[in-house]
């Protein structure tokens, strides 16, 4: 059962405009899956891989990604948003307060400004790194 939910996160899709993957896959699997595009495996084999290890996943390299980080630009110029689940307050009809997952888009550089410390108390969670593919070819 965890395995299933594992692999949940572990997809690539495009469009006309941009590409999709899911933050679960490791930097090593995204350099030997054919069903992702050519130029993303090879910035990803080139730029991003030799910063990291094998095992790194996707989600990893995002959360702990700094401003003074190569990879960042990498992705800056890419023009990458990161689909993340963010701990949200909810107000209900009448007054009462809950705590909500709501899911959204962020550009990369939104998610370098925040804190390790941000993270953990939004509840921060990656689940899809978004590129455009006009841009990957400038990468």
């Amino acid at each position: 059962m965890t395995k299933q939910v594992y692999e949940d996160y572990k997809y690539f899709m495009q469009d006309a405009g941009a590409f999709y993957v899911g933050a679960k896959y490791t930097l090593k699997e995204i350099t030997l899956n054919e069903d992702i595009l050519f130029k993303f495996r090879k910035v990803v084999s080139e730029s991003i891989l030799p910063h990291y290890t094998d095992t790194d996943t996707l989600e990893t390299v995002l959360y702990y990604l700094k401003d003074d980080d190569f990879v960042y630009q990498v992705f800056k110029q890419m023009n990458a948003e990161v689909r993340v689940s963010i701990k949200e307050k909810q107000k209900h009809l009448f007054g009462k307060e809950e705590e909500v997952y709501k899911t959204k888009y962020i550009k990369v550089k939104e998610l370098v400004l925040m804190s390790e410390e941000e993270k953990k108390r939004a509840g921060l969670l990656i689940q899809e790194l978004k590129g455009g593919k006009l841009a990957l070819l400038t990468v």
